[in-house]
This record gives C-alpha cells, structure tokens and sequence, in this order.
C-alpha cells in the first residue's frame, strides 16, 4: 500500500474506547506515523476543549464540531456556522419536545438544562455538562453545533420547519445538530485543499454514521471492526476493534509504521 500523507481519526469508539482511556498502542502507532512524515488530523464531533491529549503526539489539524470549526495550531482553516434564525426554531422544537439542548461557540459548550441521555452523553467524552446563565446571551453569538438528547424517532420534530441545519448522530440517544452544508466530508476536503494534498493521498479511520461523508471525501476509508454497519458497507478497508487496538495493527499489517 501507498503511504498516506494525511490520516484523519475520529476520537470516540475509533482512537479511544467509548468511556475508556487512551491505549498505549494507540499512542505508539500515532507517534511513528508522525516520525513516518505522515500529518495527522482529529476529525470529531467533540468541542476543540474536548480533544483529549495523546502523550507525545502532536496533531498538525483539528476538524471539530463534525467540521463546523477546523484548524491548525497556528490559524482557523475553516467555520461553518448555524444561522441564528435556525437556532431560535431549534430552542421552539427542543422545548416542545420537552428536551433541553447545548450551544457549542468557539470556547463554550454549555446547555439550558439537562436529562439523563444528555448528561450521559457529554459524560462518554468525559465533559460535565455545564449550565449557563447567560443562555439567550450565548444563543446570540456564533454556533458551530447543537447538542440535544433524541431518539431517532424525534428526528423529525427536532429539525421541524428547520432549513440550514441537519442532524449528524453517533450516539441512539442524542444528536449533534450541524450546519446543512457541514460535516466531516466538507471538512476533509477544505484541509486537504488547504495543504495542497490530493484525496487519494488521504486516510481517515472511523466507527460512526457521522463518519460517512469523511470517508467519501478520502482515498482510503478505514471502518473499525466496532463501527456501525452503515460506516462498514461505506468503508474501503477495515481493522480490529478500537479495544483490540485497531489502528496499530491496521497500521503494522500495510507498512505504513
């Protein structure tokens, strides 16, 4: 196999067991794709404040909010952001859905109040979920995502008379509202422009529907033996669960550390 000059990783369920610590291997495998000259990215639905810290590893992009927010360590590459005429349907939906939502901004993650699918939801990232005060204040400035707990069947309700938002979910119980033109997919293909690298040169590894349109936007889709059986049918390679570390062996078996 060609050698990838960039890989993007999800984090939950790809680089990081679901409510578990990082794998030492996990670390390994990272660290010498790096020495390898390959560039590595975070592709995650997670907060950029939630991207846990890999020892010794240094990550050249960061595509968060499921690509609403992309950067590197020195600039902003890409923002897509929620119009704040959707963002006032979606607090009127969310309320008649008796659910309580969070705002995701630049540097806050915070909610109008709680329930046990969404405080469990920010708890597998290992993030309390925090109230804010200022709600309406915050609901005002510039929103990457919502999060809201919701099962599929409310799908419907939730994006009710909504028209520039989707949902993008990895979770049965909760929902990562993004801009309609977001995603990982537009993410990828905004940072690899940004580095002038072709998309057959590209891998990404993932466990998630959120997943889909990142390996579309990639030469090389790895789905973990984990992930869900729509990301596994939309893969084009696949390796061991992410507990079985996954992406060392995948990285051992195709030389590429």
């Amino acid at each position: 196999m060609a050698k990838p000059k960039i890989i993007f990783f999800d984090i939950d369920g790809t680089l990081v067991p679901l409510k578990e610590g990082i794998r030492p291997r996990t670390v390994e495998a990272l660290q010498k794709l790096r020495q390898n000259g390959i560039k590595l990215c975070i592709a995650t639905g997670r907060a950029p404040m939630e991207v846990p810290k890999f020892e010794g590893v240094t990550f050249d992009a960061f595509l968060t909010y499921n690509g609403s927010y992309c950067f590197t360590p020195e600039r902003d590459v890409f923002k897509n952001l929620i119009p704040k005429a959707d963002i006032a349907l979606l607090r009127r939906n969310a309320e008649a859905l008796g659910r309580p939502m969070a705002l995701a901004t630049k540097d806050r993650l915070a909610a109008n109040g709680s329930d046990p699918d969404l405080a469990e939801y920010f708890a597998i990232g290992g993030v309390e979920l925090v109230i804010a005060d200022d709600f309406d204040a915050m609901a005002q400035g510039e929103i990457f995502q919502v999060l809201m707990s919701g099962r599929e069947a409310e799908y419907p309700a939730i994006l009710k008379d909504v028209e520039n938002a989707k949902i993008a979910a990895w979770w049965d119980r909760a929902v990562d509202i993004i801009p309609a033109s977001g995603g990982k997919g537009i993410a990828v293909e905004k940072v690899l422009e940004f580095y002038g690298i072709d998309k057959s040169d590209s891998m990404a590894f993932g466990d998630g529907n959120n997943d889909i349109e990142m390996f579309r936007a990639v030469g090389t889709g790895v789905a973990m033996a984990n992930a869900s059986a729509r990301l596994q049918a939309a893969a084009t390679a696949h390796c061991r669960d992410v507990k079985e570390d996954g992406i060392y062996w995948y990285c051992v078996e195709n030389g590429l550390i």
